[in-house]
């Protein structure tokens, strides 16, 4: 097993006496070959394909496909409460949990929602209606990517969205509220993926709410697409959730007996495309405020309020009122009492496009998140927690392994006669332990220094010390560095999967992920080779 070889990165001397780099998977080919794959991952009308741009292609997305139970499983440790997201619901319950596909060269992570029986008892339905959810591909949705039907299992496997909900961010955030340019974003995406959907002929969408839009690896909001999917028995669509119903239900004449007969299953209300308007609108009502608006009390916040008395006083008066009036009166056409005079999604789209006043500031920036970094393709064995955190580009994490793992690794790898002890090995042994304080305490360019001083003089060699240093070069955004300390360390212990999955972490920081990959599984093999009873941590 030998360093991996940069194009553009030379390697020092002493590391040329490695062999090259080997790949343990030459390609990307789906090893689940079994699976039922649809072919039209994107807008499959030509209509469509000119007018909307924001769609993307086949490659864009993943494939739709059936899951077995067992994969799903495998994904969430068997459906552990500790992988839980979300969950609604007593008589019915809904719960949603993150799993992350464990035969999947990407291993990607999936929002997996699980239904009773009793929500689905027929599985043919329940199929079919997950595919026709499965055909709508786009920018603005949590896509749905598969479904599991297995016995009296009803599973949908999504898109996993790792930044929260617009609930949390807006009615319960921690270090700063939504910046206004960042709302009227938010009002448009989620407008753009309504009208999306209805043009595919999917216009019904259920409980549209705040919890329902939710945020991307980037930032970007996204609509869920469990909404899409029916809450029937029948073949019609219902509403779950009686908070989130318009007021027309409540003068519907059937209403009360369709309560009466469906309350077992906490089905009530009839969903309709203008229903669907009206749920927009009290999601317009929330931007606004800043506060949580049940449907109930949406037309009583609009009748003769100002504006300014409606805004959400957190945003400071860093708003622009034209701008907070445009989106008022389109909440209030989208409230009103009759369906007929709400406006349809073309309507939205058309009113919040000549708003967006920040096109070019990535939403990451503007919801105050870090900007995402793929990590390396992980593995299929099982990963140590270090294999984890470098997958996951966690560099806090592996912070936390380097300081509890000291310096057990380093034995062996150097035998100093009674001679050597001088005082410039003192002093170098002194820079070193002022260097793991700092590395401690957290103060890198410090620890860079102190562990230069260590290196630099060249009486011990320590593979610690370089993996060290190697996370301080990429906590100081200088991942050049990292890779070649990695690689030093490597050649000190040759066997080390420490020095690999450093390596994978930092050719990750330089987007060389094919190496990142191949270096990921190196490691990963050589902690097997160790639990086998070879040498290797």
């Amino acid at each position: 097993m030998g360093c991996c070889e940069s194009t553009f990165l030379r390697r020092p001397d002493s590391l040329h006496k490695t062999n090259h780099h080997h790949h343990l998977y030459s390609n990307n080919t789906n090893t689940n070959t079994n699976r039922l794959t649809l072919t039209n991952n994107g807008p499959s009308s030509p209509s469509n394909a000119g007018k909307d741009s924001l769609a993307g292609g086949a490659a864009d997305f993943p494939d739709f496909s059936e899951f077995s139970l067992a994969e799903l499983k495998a994904a969430t440790n068997n459906f552990s409460s500790d992988f839980i997201v979300s969950e609604c619901g007593e008589k019915a319950p809904n719960v949603v949990y993150k799993g992350r596909l464990q035969n999947d060269n990407n291993r990607r992570w999936i929002a997996i929602k699980k239904f009773t029986r009793l929500a689905w008892p027929d599985p043919k339905q329940f199929a079919d209606e997950a595919r026709g959810v499965g055909n709508l591909r786009h920018k603005r949705v949590a896509n749905l990517i598969g479904y599991c039907c297995d016995g009296d299992e009803r599973l949908l496997v999504a898109e996993y969205m790792p930044n929260d909900t617009l609930a949390k961010h807006l009615f319960h955030w921690e270090n700063q509220t939504i910046e206004w340019a960042m709302r009227l974003r938010v009002a448009l995406y989620i407008a753009e993926a309504l009208n999306y959907c209805s043009s595919e002929g999917r216009p019904l969408y259920h409980d549209l709410n705040a919890y329902r839009v939710l945020f991307d690896e980037n930032g970007d909001p996204r609509l869920s697409c469990f909404g899409l999917m029916k809450n029937s028995r029948d073949g019609k669509s219902y509403s779950t959730n009686l908070a989130y119903t318009p007021p027309e239900y409540l003068r519907n004449e059937l209403f009360l007996a369709r309560m009466i007969e469906l309350i077992n299953i906490c089905v009530l209300g009839r969903v309709t495309p203008e229903s669907v308007i009206f749920s927009f609108g009290t999601v317009l009502l929330d931007l606004l405020s800043g506060k949580h608006i049940p449907p109930s009390h949406a037309l009583d916040m609009i009748r003769g309020k100002n504006i300014l008395l409606l805004m959400d006083s957190h945003l400071e008066g860093h708003f622009s009122s034209d701008e907070a009036t445009v989106v008022f009166d389109l909440a209030s056409q989208c409230l009103q009492y009759e369906p007929r005079e709400r406006p349809n999604t073309k309507d939205l789209v058309t009113t919040l496009a000549p708003l967006q006043n920040k096109p070019d500031v990535p939403s990451y920036v503007m919801l105050g998140i870090p900007k995402h970094e793929e990590g390396p393709p992980t593995p299929q064995q099982p990963l140590s927690p270090m294999g984890d955190a470098c997958s996951r580009m966690d560099l806090t994490a592996i912070h936390q392994i380097l300081v509890m793992t000291h310096y057990k690794d380093d034995e062996g790898t150097n035998e100093l006669s009674f001679q050597e002890w001088t005082q410039q090995m003192r002093d170098m042994l002194e820079a070193r332990k002022r260097g793991d304080v700092a590395f401690r305490d957290k103060e890198f360019k410090t620890a860079i220094d102190c562990y230069s001083q260590f290196i630099d003089v060249g009486t011990m060699v320590s593979p610690t010390v370089y993996a060290r240093r190697s996370l301080c070069y990429l906590l100081c955004d200088q991942p050049d560095a990292a890779l070649r300390d990695a690689m030093q360390a490597q050649c000190v212990y040759p066997d080390w999967s420490t020095a690999f999955y450093m390596q994978a972490v930092a050719l990750a920081k330089l987007d060389m992920q094919k190496d990142a990959a191949d270096m990921l599984n190196e490691a990963a093999a050589l902690e097997e080779k160790r639990q086998r009873g070879g040498r290797g941590s």
